[in-house]
C-alpha cells in the first residue's frame, strides 16, 4: 500500500492550493478567506459542510457506503504573527503574518484526503474532516469543542498530523502515550513606586524586583522538582520603563510553563505564587500573578499508535517509521480533541532544515501525498476494523 496514486497524481493541483493559502495567511479566528475556500472545495466534491464552529472552524461530513463507526480527521488553518523572510515566489503578502509552522500544508493534506474519501466512499460509517482555527495558543480546539463539535459530530476516534523539518523526508514519527507537553502562559505584574532616576532612594524599583524574581523563578525547576522530571519555565518577555531618567513604577514578566503531568503543573504554579508573594514582602511592592491554562498534555492512545505505525510502515516502509521514546516539550491543542475521543497525533518528515516558527521556514510540497495518504488510510482502516 504505497502513497495513494490518485493523490500523488494531483500533487501539482494541491501544491498550487497550498501556495495560495501561503500567500494569504490569516491569524487565529481570522481565517475567513481560508475557511471559505476550504468550504467551497468540500461542497464542490459533494461533501456536507457545517461552517462557523468555534468561530472560523468548519466540519465536512463524508458518508461511506454502509453504516458504521465515525472517525475524525483534523487539520489546523491559522498562521503566525511572524514576518516571513524567504525569497519564495509564493511568499506571504500579508505584512507581519506568515505560515511559518506549515498549517497551510496541513489544511491542504486534509483537503486532498477529503477529496479522495469523497470520490470513493469505499468504507463503512462516516469520516468527519475538521478544519480548526487558532491552534497557535489561542484555543481553537477548545472553541470548537465548546461550540458542540463532538456533540454534533461524535467521533469514535480522531487523528491529526504535523509536518516535521526535524526528521528525514518521508519518515512518519509517532510517540506512544504522552507525546507533547501541556502549557501555561503567565504574566506577572509588579507595582512599585517610581521616582527620578537621579534619586532612586525615593522609589520602590520594579526593575530590581523583576530581575530578582526572574532569577528566583529559575530555581523552581532546579530545586523544587525531581531531577528526572521534564519541565520548562521560560521567561520570554520583560517590559518596564520608557525614559532614561525615570525609575518606572511597574514591570511585567511574561512567559510559559511546559509540563507532562498535572502534578508538575501545580507545583510550578504554586511555587511561582509563593516566590512572588515573598519578594513582594521583601521589596515592599505589590505583585499580581496571572497563570493561564493554554494547552493540555497530548497523549496518544498506545494501542492505536501501533495501528498507525503499521499503516505507516505499509505506505512508506518500516525503516521510515520512527516510534519516538521522548515526548516533545512543544504543545499542540489537538490534545483537547484526544480528551474527547481516543486517537493519535503523528508527524511526517520533509526536506529542509529551517525549524518551525522561523521566519525562513519553507514547507515541502512533496510531502502532501504522504500526509494525505496517511489520513485516508488510517480512516479507512479504522472504519473497516469496526
Amino acid at each position: 500500500m504505497p502513497v495513494i496514486p490518485e493523490i500523488a497524481e494531483r500533487l501539482p493541483e494541491f501544491a498550487a492550493i497550498r501556495r495560495d493559502f501561503h500567500r494569504h495567511p490569516e491569524i487565529g479566528f481570522e481565517e475567513v478567506r481560508t475557511s471559505g475556500i476550504v468550504a467551497g472545495m468540500l461542497e464542490g466534491w459533494g461533501i456536507e459542510v457545517h461552517r462557523g464552529i468555534g468561530g472560523t472552524g468548519l466540519v465536512g461530513v463524508i458518508e461511506g457506503n454502509a453504516p458504521g463507526r465515525t472517525v475524525g480527521l483534523r487539520a489546523d488553518m491559522d498562521a503566525l504573527p511572524i514576518e516571513e523572510r524567504t525569497n519564495l515566489e509564493w511568499r506571504s503578502t500579508v505584512p507581519g503574518v506568515s505560515h511559518a509552522c506549515g498549517h497551510d500544508g496541513h489544511t491542504t493534506m486534509l483537503l486532498a484526503a477529503a477529496q479522495r474519501l469523497a470520490e470513493t466512499r469505499d468504507f463503512p460509517g462516516r469520516v468527519i474532516v475538521i478544519f480548526q482555527p487558532a491552534e497557535e495558543g489561542l484555543g481553537g480546539a477548545r472553541a470548537m469543542i465548546k461550540d458542540g463539535l463532538f456533540d454534533r459530530f461524535p467521533c469514535d476516534e480522531v487523528y491529526g498530523l504535523h509536518n516535521s523539518p526535524y526528521t528525514d523526508e518521508g519518515v512518519v514519527g509517532i510517540k506512544p502515550g504522552v507525546a507533547m507537553a501541556g502549557a501555561d502562559f503567565f504574566d506577572i505584574r509588579i507595582q512599585g513606586v517610581g521616582s527620578h532616576g537621579a534619586s532612586p532612594q525615593h522609589s520602590k524599583d520594579p526593575i530590581m524586583v523583576a530581575t530578582a524574581l526572574a532569577q528566583a523563578l529559575q530555581t523552581i525547576r532546579s530545586r523544587n522538582a525531581p531531577p528526572h522530571e521534564a519541565a520548562v519555565l521560560s521567561i520570554t518577555q520583560i517590559h518596564s520603563g520608557a525614559a532614561y531618567n525615570v525609575v518606572p513604577d511597574t514591570a511585567t514578566l511574561s512567559g510559559t510553563l511546559r509540563f507532562f503531568s498535572d502534578e508538575a503543573r501545580d507545583r510550578m504554579r504554586d511555587r511561582m505564587r509563593e516566590l512572588s508573594a515573598g519578594l513582594a514582602v521583601a521589596f515592599g511592592v505589590e505583585i499580581e500573578v496571572d497563570i493561564r491554562d493554554v494547552f493540555t498534555v497530548l497523549e496518544n492512545d498506545v494501542n492505536l499508535t501501533d495501528v498507525v505505525a503499521g499503516i505507516a510502515a505499509e505506505i512508506t516502509g518500516a525503516e521510515r517509521v520512527s516510534l519516538q521514546s521522548e515526548a516533545a516539550t512543544g504543545s499542540e491543542d489537538f490534545a483537547d480533541m484526544l480528551k474527547a475521543a481516543p486517537g493519535v497525533y503523528f508527524t511526517v518528515g520533509h526536506k529542509g532544515d529551517v525549524p518551525l516558527h522561523n521566519p525562513g521556514f519553507v514547507f515541502d510540497d512533496d510531502v502532501i501525498p504522504l500526509g494525505a495518504s496517511m489520513l485516508v488510510s488510517v480512516a479507512a482502516a479504522r472504519l473497516a476494523a469496526g
